[in-house]
């Protein structure tokens, strides 16, 4: 009962968002809308004020990246390699698969669930995963597309792009303020304080509604074979990774192994329907795989939660 008081309200609200944009009780360009505040406003003020205000503990950083990075690559050269060897799709397909696989909704989910069941406790964890999360995965995704295909264009350009997308990205920025701020020395006035955590707070519930509300628009399509592949590294074989590795060979601290453990168990993320529109293959997989592993993932991070309070080492 302890697990589904966590989960459930997590994935409740992700059902009440896709319910009002299925019903068509909220229209779609107002779930838009509230993604864009989410990414753009709530999640970076709550960033801004966790890095800016936080007592980071002595613990190293550098064990838990290669925790979770380890399983990362793990997993998206075993989906690349079974939809490109096994289904016989191209390789910038196979770079959709992979990334679909690997890069996980952390923003809409993973940073709700990790606050419902860690608390405060959980919101360093959250700030040294998301601020290499974004930045890596978009440029491996990106250049591997790019130098897998011949007749992509400039290369040159793409780097350009890539950096001005990172670097202006506001989630990026929120991190980087955040981090400014903190080398000042400077405590945050009462009112800005307030105002920002009045901000962040929005930000648990909105992205949850809004991740709803998405789900909506990714239906099932394209090969099922691929789609399920994919949710099954995603949901159990990535998570799966970083568990052992978190728990048997790198002996991370309980919470830092239950937040790792958590954002590698959270469905594929939107960036891989936006990667896979962009360069225009690999468009169903990446949809499919957003919804089916949405579907799934409250039963699979229900099982991953048990596993943490039952067989993580304390």
């Amino acid at each position: 009962m302890s697990l589904l008081a966590i989960v459930l309200p997590v994935f409740g609200l992700i059902a009440i968002g896709f319910a009002a944009a299925r019903t068509g009780l909220i229209k779609d360009h107002v779930g838009d809308g509230l993604s864009d505040f989410v990414f753009t406003v709530a999640v970076p003020c709550l960033l801004f004020k966790t890095l800016a205000t936080a007592d980071v503990p002595e613990a190293s950083p550098w064990s838990y990246w290669a925790v979770y990075f380890a399983a990362v690559i793990v997993v998206w050269a075993s989906a690349h390699m079974i939809v490109t060897r096994g289904f016989g799709r191209d390789k910038p397909t196979g770079t959709v698969a992979g990334f679909s696989a690997a890069q996980a909704n952390t923003v809409l989910i993973g940073i709700p669930l990790i606050l419902t069941t860690y608390g405060d406790a959980g919101r360093v964890p959250i700030f040294l995963l998301i601020a290499v999360h974004l930045p890596l995965m978009m440029s491996a995704a990106t250049l591997s597309i790019e130098l897998g295909g011949s007749e992509r264009g400039d290369f040159g350009e793409t780097l350009r792009k890539l950096a001005v997308s990172i670097f202006t990205h506001p989630i990026i920025i929120g991190i980087l303020l955040g981090l400014v701020w903190r080398f000042t020395g400077w405590t945050i006035p009462a009112i800005p304080f307030q105002i920002l955590d009045m901000l962040g707070s929005t930000a648990v519930p909105c992205a949850l509604f809004s991740a709803g509300m998405a789900l909506k628009r990714y239906g099932l399509a394209g090969d099922l074979r691929i789609t399920l592949t994919v949710s099954f590294i995603k949901l159990i074989l990535h998570p799966g990774l970083v568990f052992l590795f978190g728990a048997y060979v790198l002996h991370l601290p309980p919470i830092w192994l239950g937040a790792a453990v958590l954002f590698a168990a959270c469905p594929s993320g939107i960036n891989a329907y936006l990667l896979a529109n962009r360069y225009g293959t690999g468009v169903r997989i990446a949809s499919s795989s957003i919804a089916l592993s949405t579907a799934l993932a409250i039963i699979s991070v229900t099982g991953w939660l048990w596993v943490l309070t039952r067989w993580a080492p304390v």
